[in-house]
Parts: structure tokens; sequence; C-alpha cells
């Protein structure tokens, strides 16, 4: 229904890329907690970066299937971390530079980003305003022909060894959540220091707090319109939901299918433990949920390549997904017993790596009040004009 012979054989060539130069890697990068630079080029010279970006700036302009099948094979070299550094330059941050960024800003950040020779990252959330992004606190004061930004930044993907931030700093901070502006900061500017944290999962990525101290930009580094930097993000978080969405029910599935071959392999009491009637409805409940969450994350794909304004549908697919991912790995690892707690199989990593999906890119409870706001006020958001 969605996928064309064309986007099969995009899938085994990612596929076969990943397997190869990738997976090589992953417990050195999980190790280390840097993704090495070498990837990103390859990434880039492969057109990995450019898959949903315009031509003139080195991209290929395809579909939102496309993108879908990038994520759900990254899912599949087992490394939260190292999906996410690739996702969050790809669609975070250069979806703001696409999206906002003057003619200049593109041949300047966005080129480099596709060709791999540049990362990105995005930094909204606050230490003292993860989900509330209308009550940030850093600032970006008009000075002449500049802007000087000061403020911190946390649980920043790429926030350590990114070249350049796509920042959200209040211009007019009176106004509240209406004077909140987009810029984009090279990292050598002077005044910026990150500060790598520790983390449960995603081990190969680097997350950083930033601080912004009396850092000073041209006033050309502003994105799209001052004080439009809201609309701007409001309407980016609904592809942002639902990428990971579809992270969630790629996962889930990878994990779903290692579990049934660890069964199909795994004897108890002189038979395959694939035959015991109750593990079986376990694998089968499972089963259904994964395909229910992946169909509905297909169709709200499909709607928003279609320019359909998906809001409500991205929140609920990020809702949905999430929650149901998590599910699945603590009981996959439950199936696998003793070795599922072990480091030498895959499911302790993918446990602690899926443990995110709930919380990043808005937080469950957060997305159930949006939802509601929906449903139940009859709120309308309407996209940025």
């Amino acid at each position: 229904m969605y996928f064309t012979e064309e986007h099969e054989l995009f899938r085994k060539s990612l596929k076969d890329f990943l397997q190869i130069e990738v997976v090589p890697h992953i417990d050195k990068w999980e190790e280390d907690g840097v993704v090495e630079r070498f990837i990103w080029k390859k990434m880039g010279d492969m057109g990995f970066f450019g898959i949903n970006y315009p031509e003139e700036f080195g991209g290929l302009n395809l579909d939102l299937f496309y993108t879908v099948i990038f994520l759900e094979e990254l899912q599949k070299v087992n490394s939260g971390g190292f999906a996410a550094n690739i996702w969050a330059h790809a669609y975070l941050a250069m979806t703001h530079l696409d999206k906002e960024g003057s003619q200049e800003i593109k041949e300047k950040y966005l080129a480099p980003s596709i060709s791999g020779d540049k990362i990105g990252c995005l930094c909204i959330t606050e230490p003292f305003g993860g989900s509330d992004v209308s009550g940030m606190r850093t600032t970006a004061v008009k000075k002449d022909n500049t802007f000087v930004l000061n403020g911190s930044k946390t649980f920043i993907t790429n926030g350590v060894y990114s070249d350049y931030l796509v920042v959200a700093a209040k211009t007019s901070p009176e106004k509240g959540g209406k004077g909140i502006s987009i810029f984009v900061v090279d990292r050598d500017t002077p005044g910026i220091t990150a500060t790598k944290l520790n983390k449960l999962g995603w081990r190969a990525s680097d997350t950083a707090e930033i601080a912004f101290d009396n850092v000073t930009i041209p006033e050309g580094n502003l994105m799209g319109e001052t004080d439009m930097g809201f609309p701007y993000i409001m309407q980016h978080f609904a592809l942002e939901r639902l990428i990971m969405a579809v992270n969630a029910h790629a996962r889930a599935e990878f994990a779903l299918a290692y579990t049934i071959q660890y069964m199909k392999d795994r004897n108890a009491f002189g038979k395959s433990i694939a035959t015991f009637q109750a593990l079986r409805h376990s694998v089968a409940q499972m089963a259904s949920e994964v395909e229910v969450c992946k169909t509905f994350n297909y169709n709200t794909v499909k709607r928003l390549d279609d320019k359909e304004y998906v809001v409500k549908e991205a929140t609920m697919a990020k809702l949905t997904a999430t929650k149901m991912a998590d599910d699945v790995m603590y009981q996959c690892l439950q199936l696998l017993g003793g070795y599922g707690y072990m480091e030498d199989y895959p499911l302790a990593r993918m446990f602690r790596d899926s443990r995110l999906g709930p919380i990043g890119g808005g937080t469950s409870e957060i997305l159930r009040e949006i939802i509601a706001k929906m449903v139940i006020d009859g709120k309308d958001y309407k996209p940025a004009t």
C-alpha cells in the first residue's frame, strides 16, 4: 500500500550499508559514548541525509516513506544512541534550516549537513522547562546588527560534537510564548560551553547541557521571522513525534523477531519453548499491538506526506507506539529469562534505549494533555503561516 519497488531497493541498499559500515563499530561507540566522524561523511556521500531535502542543496527530494525506511533500518543496528544522533541531525536541526533558513543559511549550513560535512543539533529543552516550551528562559537581545544569547539548554542530542546549533530563545520575553525566535549558531562562537550527560541508555549518543554566556551572533543568523519561533517549533513537533512513533514500532518489531527466533532455538522440558501456549499467546498479543501501531503510523505518515496538518494524529502515534514498545521490550526480555538480563544479548540494551521513548519529544503525560485539549476542549492547533 505504501512501499514501491524503488522503496524496497532503497531499503536493501541501506540495510547492506548499515551492516557493513555501522554494525561493526556499534559496540565501540556505545562504550566510548561518541559516534566517530567518518560515518557521518559516508552516510552523506550515500545521500541518506538528503532524503527529503531540495535537490538545489544536494538533497533527493523523496517522499516520507523513504524516511520511514531510513528510521526503521536504523533501529535494527541495536543502538538507540547511534540512531538518535543520525535522525536528530537529519530531521530536527536540518528541518529548521530547510523551513526557516534564508538562502544564505541553507547554502552555509543545510548543504554541508546533507553532504555529511557538518553536524547539527536542536536546542529547545531547558533545565527548568522541559515540556513547557513557552516558559523557556534563554534570551536573545538585539544589539546593533547582532543578537546576544544568554541561557542554557539540556538533553541536547549531538550537543557535544555538532558543528552548529539551532537555538530557540526569547527575543521578546514580555510576550511569553509569543516572543520566541529561532537562530543558527556556530559551535566555535565564544561563550558556548557543553557538558556531556551520563545517561541510562542511548550510550553512543553525545547528549549535553549547553550554556550560552553573552554569545554574540550576526542578525543574519535569525531564521524565519522574529517572535515566530513557537509556532515553528509546534509545527515541526508533529514530524518529531511521528519519527519517534516509527522508531518505536521498528524497535519493537526487531525485538520481537529476535525473541521469536530465540524461543524456537531454546529448549526446556525436552521441547522448544516456542511450543508453550502461555508464551505463544504472549507473542501473539505483542505482534498484534506492533502491527496496529505500525499501521496507524504509516497512515499518519501518508497524511503528512500529503501536506495534511496531523498534530493530533502524530501525538497519538507517539503516545501509543512508545508505550507499546516499552511493554514489548519488557516482555521480550522476560521471555529470554536470565539471558535477557545479560549484556551479551541485545535485549538489555534495547530495554534501556527504549525507555526514552515516552520521555523525549514530549512526555506521555504532556501528550495526553495535548490530545485532551483537542478531543475534549475542541482546541484546534494551527500551522505557522
